[in-house]
Parts: structure tokens; C-alpha cells; sequence
């Protein structure tokens, strides 16, 4: 559909958010929780955070839980029991406050889930999922959006995207059809938009490197020495994985006994010694130089080579959260200077 813009008031914001949750909608919204912003649920919106960078972790979770009940099996009186979670209602859910590299992100992890045969739970979360996304006018030093194909008011990804613009109002972007009908189904909360310059309310980012650039220095590198240089800090901890919006890798885990038991689904990471050992225990990728080696070809070489999108949003949330400053801004900077380019 073609993008329609309103203006919406703080006060009016907060009207609607409200209406979400008085009917029945699970509304999941910045808050504080010490020093770090979390998304987290919402049923009153006055406790909403508003003035963040980013928050802690990504939203993912929304579509891809940490840990999951995939099949559960329970032995009574009568026999046994399974119940096939993948068959369980989803309820309808808002995510608001999301930034623009977020809703990027999730759109990009829908379309890998998609992909091959298509996972039932990613697919059925993102349709209960509604994405009220809020521009950045602010940003700090370990945010890359621009040098990975998103801004600070990209549309992507969202159904509606809110800008804060002057007088505490919201400019409001209305990028798909849900977006359209949240607010038809509120239509008294928004007005009209007069003709407004959302670039000019936005956080400058400066862009420091083209992913083509990147995905072609690194067709060749696979060998380079560069690798253990670039890993010599990682401790292996996975940080960088779990609070990354766009990394899917995962594992799964059969808990119980011959009368009880379940499957689940759990966040896993290429950055774990043991994420690829083998039965046999032979790991292909022994050391942290071949672990950092594959998360950043992957993001950078073999997604964008197999489904054609950069496997990073540059949010930045791994270099924050890094406990040995493995700053990924710094290195795919560091790659693009010392690796050769190819024609």
C-alpha cells in the first residue's frame, strides 16, 4: 500500500496505547529496569520509557522465545498424553517502541524462518504481531543502521512509525494495511499531516562502510590471518548473540522420562565451543578463531550471497554488550581496510 503520514499528540499516544491494552491486546513496550531499557509487557502506559538510544535486548523474542515447548507427553490413568504446542492460539500482540533497525531486523528473520519450509511458530507470531516503531533522533557511537542498509527513520519492517517532531507530537508513517487499520479503528486520536521534513528530526548516523563492499572483500578471505588477530578477545560467552535481533541459531532439548517429557526449542550460538562438535567429537570449528570467523561471514557473506540480505541492522547491542569490547563496527571497519578487494 502507499504510505499515508498523520500527526499524533503525546496525550492522544498515550490514548492509544491504552485502548490497545483495554482491548485485550498484549502491548510490550520499553522499560527501565535499573541503568538498561528492556522491552518488556505493559499494562499501564504511563510507565512506557521514551528517552533510550536502545534498548538492552532486541524484540526478537516476541517471535522467536528463548525457550520454547515444541511437544509435551504425560502418561495418566487413561495413557499417554501429547499435546503439539505448534497448534496453540496466538494472541494478538503490539510491539511498541521498537527502532527502525529493529523492525528491519525482525522483517529480515521472518524471511529467513520463510525460507525453505517455513516455520509455523516465527510465521503465526509475526501475523499476531503488530509494530508501532519510534524514529531515532538520537544515537550513539556503536550505531551502524546506515552502513547496513536501514536509517533512523526507515519504514521497514513496521506498520506504522512514529517520528517526534516539535510540541510533543509524532509524525506517523502508515506502511501496511494492519498500520491502516489501527488507526481507522482509532481515527479520532490522529490528525492529518501537513507537509513535514521527517529528515530533518532525525539522529544523523554516518555511514563507514557498503555491505557490497564487505560481502566482497570477504568472498576471499576465508583463510586470511586476519581471523585469529580479529578474536584474540572473545571469551566464546554468546552475549553478542542473545541480544542481537537478526542471529536464529538454536537447538533443541528433550527433557523427562518413559511417563513424562517435552521437546523445546532454545536460543543456541555459533560462539559456543560446543555448537558444533560433532558424535564423533570432532569440532570443525575447534578455537574462537573459526566461531568469530563464521558469525561474521555469515551475517556478512552467506546470507547476503544465499538470501540476499545483510545479516546485521547495525543496532549495535553486541558491541554494548560485549564483555571484551569486541566492537563489530570496528572490525568490519578493520576488514574492509586490510582485506584485498575483488573486482
Amino acid at each position: 500500500m502507499t504510505s499515508t503520514t498523520y500527526t499524533l499528540t503525546h496525550d492522544n499516544l498515550n490514548a492509544l496505547l491504552r485502548a490497545l491494552v483495554a482491548a485485550g491486546k498484549q502491548l510490550h513496550a520499553p522499560q527501565r529496569v535499573g541503568p538498561k531499557v528492556f522491552f518488556k509487557p505493559v499494562n499501564d502506559a504511563a510507565t512506557i520509557v521514551f528517552d533510550y538510544v536502545q534498548t538492552a535486548e532486541s524484540p526478537k523474542s516476541l517471535l522467536f522465545p528463548k525457550a520454547e515447548f515444541l511437544v509435551s507427553y504425560r502418561q495418566n490413568s487413561e495413557g499417554m498424553v501429547v499435546t503439539d504446542h505448534l497448534q496453540k492460539e496466538i494472541p494478538e500482540m503490539i510491539l511498541f517502541g521498537s527502532r527502525p533497525c529493529d523492525a528491519a531486523a525482525l522483517s529480515r528473520f521472518v524471511q529467513f524462518f520463510a525460507d525453505g519450509h517455513a516455520d509455523a511458530m516465527v510465521t503465526q507470531r509475526r501475523r499476531a504481531l503488530t509494530i508501532i516503531s519510534m524514529s531515532c533522533i538520537a544515537s550513539d557511537p556503536a550505531c551502524f543502521c546506515t552502513s547496513c542498509g536501514s536509517s533512523p527513520g526507515d519504514t521497514t519492517g513496521s506498520d506504522l512509525l512514529l517520528t517526534p517532531i516539535s510540541n510533543g507530537r509524532y509524525l506517523v508513517d502508515v506502511v501496511t494495511e494492519k498500520g491502516q487499520s489501527l488507526v481507522a479503528a482509532n481515527e479520532a486520536l490522529f490528525e492529518q499531516a501537513p507537509t513535514i521534513v521527517k529528515d530533518s528530526y532525525l539522529a544523523t548516523v554516518e555511514a563507514v562502510f557498503t555491505p557490497e563492499e564487505i560481502t566482497k572483500r570477504l568472498a576471499t578471505s576465508f583463510n586470511d590471518p586476519i581471523w585469529k588477530n580479529a578474536s584474540l578477545r572473545c571469551i566464546g560467552c554468546g552475549a553478542c548473540a542473545y541480544v542481537c535481533p537478526t542471529c536464529s541459531c538454536f537447538t533443541i532439548e528433550d527433557e523427562g522420562n518413559d511417563r513424562t517429557g517435552d521437546r523445546l526449542r532454545c536460543w543456541d550460538s555459533c560462539a559456543f565451543a560446543l555448537f558444533t562438535v560433532h558424535t564423533t567429537g570432532h569440532n570443525p570449528r575447534p578455537t574462537q578463531t573459526e566461531r568469530w570467523r563464521q558469525r561474521v561471514m555469515h551475517k556478512f557473506s552467506y546470507l547476503p550471497e544465499t538470501n540476499h540480505f545483510l545479516g546485521c541492522v547495525g543496532c549495535g547491542r553486541c558491541s554494548r554488550a560485549c564483555p571484551a569490547d569486541m566492537n563489530l563496527k570496528e572490525q568490519i571497519i578493520a576488514i574492509a581496510e586490510l582485506l584485498p578487494a575483488i573486482g
